[in-house]
């Protein structure tokens, strides 16, 4: 009776899990099938299946965009800006773990605090701050305000994560010779790597199709990303172009959804590693 109530349970769990994936699936649907459609197909038979498929809108968002260059712009500012997470994140996170004390609590436990602030409480002053250090319509301004805003979550996953590598192999490499730069970067982070991916994941992810800080931190056109630089193009105040529009968010989540679909089965465990060792 218990092994047919577990399985039931199951069954019931499965059902669900389906449910939410489909869910999360239309919205992708609709993506790709309005993709190869002219402006009235998409309009009106928005949920038709293509009868031909049509690559004239990737064509003409490549040419008309200039997609390549807001492809590169969005692509620069992910990189450097998930690097520079990963790089001060990861130090900070060894160091406060190892160190621990009531200094180091309270440093975490400010992290954790600093989550909780909405980013559009400090808005305002940020475009101000930003302003007079010259950097608005910058992108180096631009990275420096990712790395600042998302840092804390990483310190925090790598705090817990440092805490499942035994201190014996610093005191090994440390009687070796090497030092605590080395050992940092050739035994500790080669040992985080699920959540390093983890990290990767949901700040290139988020930065990626981060809509907002662009559209109040740059002005020029060529310096825009993806998302503000095809929204201000296909979508007007008096006429959109919704299947290039539409096109355009297609190619922008291709980079994404590949990179996501390589490092998904590294994401779970990392995770974990960093908030039940937390």
């Amino acid at each position: 009776m218990r092994i047919n109530k577990q399985s039931l349970n199951e069954k019931i769990v499965g059902l669900i899990m389906i449910f939410v994936a489909v869910l999360w699936l239309i919205p992708i649907y609709f993506i790709v099938i309005n993709s190869f459609k002219d402006l009235r197909g998409v309009v009106i038979f928005t949920e038709k299946f293509p009868d031909s498929f049509n690559f004239d809108n990737f064509i003409e968002v490549w040419k008309v965009s200039g997609f390549p260059q807001l492809f590169m712009n969005s692509m620069i500012i992910t990189v450097v800006s998930v690097l520079g997470i990963l790089l001060f994140s990861s130090m900070a996170g060894y160091k406060l773990s190892r160190n621990g004390g009531k200094g180091a609590h309270f440093l975490i436990l400010y992290f954790i605090l600093v989550l909780i602030i909405p980013f559009q409480a400090i808005m305002i002053p940020l475009v101000k701050l930003l302003k007079d250090f010259s950097l608005i319509d910058n992108r180096f301004g631009m990275i420096i305000v990712y790395i600042a805003l998302q840092s804390p979550l990483a310190i925090f996953l790598y705090h817990g994560a440092v805490k499942s590598v035994p201190r014996e192999l610093e005191d090994s490499a440390s009687i070796d010779g090497a030092g605590p730069i080395r050992t940092f970067f050739t035994i500790i982070l080669p040992l985080l790597g699920p959540i390093t991916t983890t990290i990767i994941i949901l700040n290139a992810l988020w930065i990626w199709n981060d809509f907002l800080m662009p559209l109040i931190l740059i002005t020029t056109s060529y310096k825009k990303t993806i998302p503000i630089g095809t929204t201000a193009l296909f979508f007007g105040r008096y006429a959109n172009k919704w299947h290039l529009g539409i096109t355009a968010i297609f190619l922008a989540t291709i980079p994404m959804i590949t990179f996501y679909l390589i490092a998904q089965k590294r994401i779970i465990k990392g995770v974990t590693n960093g908030s039940i060792k937390g």
